[in-house]
């Protein structure tokens, strides 16, 4: 295997007293934020992608509001205390934004330099070092220009969210090669889960909706590092691990699936801010590593909730396929989800050491079946999104 790739991991902006001055503080609001349910409005970005954190002293739910122009965003932040004269100067897509009061609300409204479209909504909760909550709205480009943007030269630090015409989704069969996996009887564990792995794909290319990507198509041995690497490499919007669980009792069957546990979540960050050769290796946009770790905090917790809500999801629509383990969301600190950037799961599709779950498996009808389900699951997810993103 050659190198670590390094790749630009998009990041949020954070917020902390100690070091805010290493920031690049945009858009900066000018009020009296102890008076105010809002503290700061920074934004980052270019013309083609742009991300707007709004930092509050509470929690909040936001709502889309209806606009008669793409160049314009409205949206109401319920439960905050807006004083008056709060607005400003934007940067990349927006041009102008103003916060006012709306029955117990926050009205925000963004005025754009082109037509653009929500990729995304979410809300961060305080974490350690970060007293505020703060509300993340990524906007991407859908049209030209309106008039020639004024150059800003300011430093970026946000999300560059990938836009693809095509979600991109891996799917990675584990084991494979010199590595059989678990071991039935008569079956091994990486021929199984490549050709879930294939049926999965064949589900997801049928009507065009997705770009799938296959972390190996043949019997040959992929270091689990290198399954990492093609996912950040093909800018995924999703990482699926297919593998088959085995157990002593061979009573015991169910899938379950996995998403990425705090102490994986905290091995990450103490390498990448290393700076070391570890295999994840990132490009951080500050001189400042309290800077870079606020940042990377900002974009694995996202990417956790994204994968949090996918799981959720799996599990639902799996469940109605095939029999699941007790506490079917279970967390690890496998090696495969610890991409920063990229929402993942595990699933393991069920036990080699059981006689029904080997016989549904290696049945291509009822393999079909279960990919299905895994594929409404993928199906799911992105509908949601895409609903989030239009209120």
């Amino acid at each position: 295997m050659g190198g670590a790739r390094t790749k630009a991991i998009g990041l949020g902006v954070g917020r902390i007293m100690a070091v805010c001055a290493a920031l690049t503080c945009l858009g900066a609001a000018p009020w009296d934020a102890a008076a105010a349910s809002i503290a700061k409005i920074r934004f980052g970005g270019d013309q083609n992608q742009t991300r707007v954190v709004i930092e509050l002293n509470r929690s909040t739910e936001g709502r889309r509001l209806p606009t008669t122009t793409p160049m314009r965003l409205e949206l109401e932040l319920s439960g905050l205390d807006v004083p008056a004269d709060m607005s400003g100067e934007g940067q990349g897509l927006v041009r102008s934004w103003s916060i006012d009061a709306n029955g117990g609300a926050a009205q925000l409204q963004v005025s754009l330099t082109r037509p653009s479209t929500v990729v995304r909504r979410f809300l961060l909760a305080p974490s350690d070092g970060q007293p505020n909550y703060r509300y993340v709205i990524d906007l991407a480009a859908s049209g030209p220009p309106v008039e020639a943007p004024v150059a800003s030269p300011r430093l970026t630090q946000v999300v560059s969210a990938q836009v693809h015409a095509r979600k991109v989704i891996v799917i990675d069969a584990g084991h494979g090669g010199k590595d059989p996996g678990a071991l039935g009887e008569g079956v091994h564990e990486k021929d199984l889960t490549l050709a879930a792995a294939k049926s999965l794909k064949r589900r997801l290319e049928r009507d065009g909706r997705y770009s799938v990507v296959l972390t190996r198509s043949g019997d040959r041995f992929v270091p689990l590092e290198e399954r990492v690497q093609v996912a950040r490499k093909a800018d995924a919007d999703l990482f699926i691990s297919l593998h088959a669980d085995a157990g002593g009792d061979p009573g015991v069957r169910g899938a379950t699936v996995y998403t990425l546990s705090d102490k994986g979540s905290d091995r990450v960050a103490r390498k990448v801010i290393q700076r070391n050769d570890w295999f994840i290796n990132v490009s951080l946009p500050s001189h400042d590593r309290a800077v870079n770790q606020i940042l990377l905090d900002l974009t694995q917790r996202a990417t956790k909730n994204q994968s949090t809500a996918f799981a959720d999801m799996l599990v639902s629509q799996v469940s109605e396929r095939t029999p699941m383990l007790q506490h079917s969301h279970r967390d690890a600190g496998y090696v495969v989800l610890l991409a920063p950037d990229v929402p993942a799961v595990l699933l393991e599709m069920g036990f080699v050491t059981n006689a029904q779950d080997v016989s549904q498996l290696r049945d291509p009808l009822e393999r079909a079946r279960l990919m299905g389900a895994v594929g409404d699951a993928i199906d799911d997810y992105f509908s949601e999104q895409r609903r989030y993103a239009a209120r």
